[in-house]
């Protein structure tokens, strides 16, 4: 086949019926040591952005600054992300090319998070700005050390195109309870034995951290690498020293973001996901003042019931779309979920009605398939693009790969958070005017609401179906790969595979 796919829309049948063999299925074990670095992932995720609102509940920063402590550090975050992915994937030990690094990183993580949250009492509001700046940078630093390599390891633990799928579903899975648990943070630092929230904030800080390194370290320490292709001569032949480093940083970094396939990938994954994050302060606003007539308590407990919905779906959402692409294949899986997400949207128009309220409650199964099908199935896509690559480069860049398409996630979190506010302030919502918003306003709010998530979601169907690795084509590049390295590509023989 060429090394080279064709990019104009594909239509020939995705599924070969091809069988996952044997030696390349990843034991369920192996796949639930995997999800433990997901859990940690995202607990750290979520713990850092909804404790975010102690600094003015608690130590009176005013919000501004507690926004620009959101912002700021993510810039350090958006370089090293790519630079992290790019050493993990150039790194040679006795221990592999992830795992060391994996270790380290959820053991730093774990403390700078911690230590981040013992802020010393009476202190100016400059002083405990400079004290979480400066240990957010650290935070994010360790944080990119720990899920650079992690995410890139998740790509090489198998090269079967189903299995894959699987591995991704199980970690996407076991990621999602630290959502479940995320909204009680800040109730929890309320609790009667602690003496104030100050403490409660720093006891909680220690037991994320806790709970970061012991499982975060389990990927470095139970799973395997798999051994690496021999490298290109191109690269055999670069100059060392630091001007070699960089170089070699800047030429592979345009490499991965010359790969069509890839930026089809990315380019969907910013349509749903920010299309999705876009509105989410719209669901709200529209429940309170349509929904409830302006009534916060009544509006904002619908709302909690919706939530709770959707987000409990996405435990039934993963398994059936991992079932799904195994039989119709991976890119037609992604139609099927993200066209359940367009009907969850549309459903929203008829459903959000002031009359009967419980009704809001019923598009939540359906939208919970925007994201629970795109986080299951665009890493299982992705690992299949860098086999494209190597077939292409003769190098493995997982850790890049990774490093970018994350990169364009964070990317969609941050324009989302700043479009959703642009939107909202055209619609001519006005705070001031509590329940008795304008007819347009409100009109103008359910409008956004329904229709942008949709049209992003229709568009990313669009992207997709320019994306040409169907499972017959993922086959024929694994088979030319293998050809080339004149094996199939081993596992090593003191692989803990056997739990």
């Amino acid at each position: 086949m060429s090394n080279e796919p064709d990019m104009s829309p594909t239509q020939e049948p995705e599924s070969g019926h091809h069988e996952t063999k044997p030696e390349d299925r990843v034991p369920f074990g192996q796949k639930l040591v995997y999800g433990s670095g997901a859990l940690v992932n995202n607990l750290l995720a979520v713990a850092m952005g909804n404790m975010m609102a102690l600094l003015n509940l608690v130590w009176g920063m005013n919000p501004a600054l507690v926004g620009a402590l959101g912002g700021l550090p993510r810039i350090v975050d958006a370089i090293t992300d790519p630079l992290m992915g790019h050493i993990s994937d150039n790194t040679r030990t006795r221990w592999g090319r992830r795992r060391p690094y994996i270790f380290v990183g959820a053991i730093l993580v774990g403390i700078v998070y911690a230590v981040l949250w013992q802020l010393p009492k009476d202190q100016t509001e400059d002083f405990y700005f400079n004290w979480f700046l400066i240990g957010s940078v650290i935070f994010f630093i360790a944080y990119t050390i720990f899920a650079t390599p992690w995410v890139a390891l998740g790509f090489e633990l198998t090269p079967d195109y189903h299995e894959r799928t699987r591995l991704m579903g199980v970690q996407f899975f076991i990621g999602q309870f630290p959502y479940i648990i995320a909204p009680w943070f800040v109730a929890i630092t309320t609790w009667a034995i602690f003496t104030d929230q100050a403490q409660g904030a720093s006891v909680l800080a220690i037991i994320v951290c806790v709970v970061s390194i012991a499982f975060g370290v389990l990927p470095a320490l139970l799973l395997k690498e798999r051994p690496l292709p021999p490298k290109a001569p191109s690269a055999e032949g670069e100059s060392a020293g630091v001007g070699g480093a960089v170089v070699g940083f800047f030429k592979a970094f345009l490499q991965t973001l010359a790969s069509g396939p890839f930026l089809l990938l990315c380019a969907a994954t910013f349509l749903v996901f920010n299309g999705f994050q876009l509105i989410a302060s719209f669901q709200l606003y529209v429940t309170i003042y349509f929904v409830a007539g302006g009534d916060q308590a009544v509006g904002g407990e619908w709302f909690g019931w919706a939530g709770s919905v959707q987000n409990g779906s996405t435990f039934f959402v993963i398994p059936f779309v991992t079932w799904l692409a195994g039989k119709i294949g991976k890119r037609r899986a992604f139609y099927v979920s993200t066209t359940l997400a367009i009907v969850g949207y549309l459903m929203k128009w008829f459903c959000y009605d002031p009359n009967n309220p419980w009704l809001v409650i019923v598009p939540a199964p359906f939208m919970a398939f925007a994201l629970g099908g795109l986080f299951t199935l665009m890493p299982s896509m992705i690992a299949d693009v860098v086999d494209l690559d190597e077939l292409k480069t003769n190098e493995r860049r997982e850790g890049l790969f990774g490093a970018v398409f994350w990169w364009v996630v964070k990317l969609g979190m941050g324009v989302a958070v700043w479009g959703g506010g642009l939107l909202l302030n055209y619609t001519g919502f006005d705070v001031e005017l509590g329940g008795n918003q304008s007819a347009e306003a409100i009109h103008l709010m359910r409008v956004f609401d329904v229709v942008v998530p949709a049209a992003t979601a229709g568009l990313a169907i669009f992207a997709m179906s320019y994306f040409p690795l169907t499972e017959q084509k993922a086959f024929e590049v694994r088979a030319e790969l293998e050809a080339r390295r004149g094996t199939a590509q081993p596992k090593d023989e003191d692989d803990p595979s056997t739990f």
